[in-house]
């Protein structure tokens, strides 16, 4: 028995590890640090030791010959030359199932709501999901939003990828409140990236509500994050979402804001000495916003859906703002918030006009679609003479279409406007639509 154990524990030596491998911190430049000493690849964790002998979660995210670039997760404590870098051989994953749903967690999946420590049954990838483009379920039905703008002329389909595009101050937050409100989804995954800090709670407690927390995930990284948070915390909602789905849920994926991802990602990129490009953002961002949004949408047939929307910030209410050209050509959408609406108290301010969903045709019946066209024609008309009306330039009976316009003028601006506590049905917004163009 004696010999039984002295010979496993001398077996047991061969696993000991004599030596703790370990780099050394060379430069610290803002939020970069550089490193010499044992070899890492682009991705893989690290921790640092820092002045009071805790350890600091960072990334590589670059390197120069021997000179590996790092990028830390949290603010460092106090960092100095020749502090120790130790590369994480086996990263731990992230392990999910349905007790994630009614907590709050940042980028990195810890728990932000003290309620414990969160687990699972199943494997989260590090990475974002892929779905081969030809096994991906197509856009077939209808998305009830509760939105009656929405719903009667910019239907969304279950699956779609769609971009609210406004200002600050337009009234992203509370129509994206509106929706997470009223849309009927299984599962309602929440980003809320580089935003206030204040908004948080206020987004938990007013747009979810108690009973909203407990179907949705919330993931976590304010803009006092470091950039490299902001952009684990915007991956880890895909890849959340994506879980869901594949479990056979209907998922609503919320992310305020894609602009604040392409921030970071700049911010990086620029630290790295990447070249600015367009508007300072360099090349690699707009080689990542597609990837980032083509992981949400339909999965393969058989399993659930997956919608997205986005928040996307005009900066100066410039809609040729690079950021937001490239999210109108890989989104299949877009809502446009108009400055001018909100400054007249018309709210949600959507400009109809200006806001088009790509997949309406696949999801709505003839007479739906007929429908919205002929009150956007009608809305179109009226907006061009409106001005006129106050100085005397419209005569009544010049133009049968423009009267009708201007007799329709009231109705539609009513059927637009909506209280933020207020629902539409899918089913009654068309009926009422419907009503209106024929009246």
């Amino acid at each position: 028995m004696t010999s039984f154990s002295l010979d496993e524990a001398l077996r047991s030596l061969d696993s000991v590890q004599l030596a703790k491998v370990s780099g050394r911190l060379v430069r610290v430049s803002g939020l970069l640090l550089e490193s010499l000493g044992c070899q890492r690849h682009t991705g893989q964790r690290c921790a640092i030791e820092q002045a009071d002998g805790s350890l600091l979660d960072a990334q590589v995210v670059g390197f120069d010959r021997d000179i590996t670039y790092l990028m830390p997760f949290k603010k460092p404590v106090g960092l100095s030359a020749g502090s120790r870098v130790f590369p994480a051989k086996d990263e731990a994953r992230l392990h999910i199932d349905e007790s994630w749903l009614g907590r709050v967690v940042n980028g990195l999946g810890e728990p932000l709501d003290e309620k414990g420590r969160l687990g699972g049954r199943d494997a989260l990838s590090p990475s974002l999901p892929t779905v081969n483009p030809l096994k991906r379920r197509p856009v077939s039905e209808p998305l009830d939003v509760g939105v009656r703008a929405i719903n009667g002329l910019l239907t969304l389909g279950k699956g779609q990828r769609v971009g609210l595009f406004a200002g600050s101050g337009v009234g992203k937050s509370v129509l994206l409140g509106m929706i997470t409100r009223q849309t009927k989804a299984d599962v309602v995954v929440v980003g809320l990236i580089g935003e206030r800090g204040r908004e948080v709670q206020e987004f938990i407690l007013h747009s979810l509500g108690e009973e909203g927390l407990r179907k949705a995930v919330v993931v976590v990284a304010p803009a006092n994050e470091s950039p490299l948070m902001r952009m684990k915390a915007t991956e880890l909602c895909h890849s959340v979402a994506a879980y869901f789905r594949d479990q056979g849920k209907d998922v609503l994926l919320l992310v305020d804001s894609l602009t604040r991802y392409a921030m970071a990602q700049r911010e990086i990129a620029l630290a790295l000495g990447e070249p600015p490009a367009t508007k300072g953002y360099p090349p690699s961002v707009f080689g990542l916003l597609p990837e980032l949004v083509e992981s949400a949408g339909n999965g393969e047939s058989g399993e659930g859906s997956l919608s997205a929307i986005y928040t996307v910030l005009a900066e100066g209410d410039d809609h040729q703002d690079p950021i937001v050209d490239c999210a109108r050509a890989i989104l299949d959408g877009h809502i446009v918030l108009s400055r001018r609406l909100a400054e007249v108290g018309h709210y949600p301010a959507i400009d109809i006009g200006a806001s088009v969903s790509r997949c309406m045709s696949q999801v709505s019946s003839p007479a739906h679609a007929g429908a919205a066209r002929a009150l956007k024609e009608f809305y179109g008309a009226y907006e061009k003479i409106k001005e006129l009306i106050p100085l005397g330039g419209y005569t009544p009976g010049m133009d049968g279409r423009t009267d009708r316009a201007v007799q329709l003028a009231p109705r539609i601006e009513r059927f637009l406007r909506q209280e933020t506590e207020a629902g539409a049905e899918l089913a009654d917004c068309i009926a009422t639509l419907q009503a209106l163009v024929k009246s």
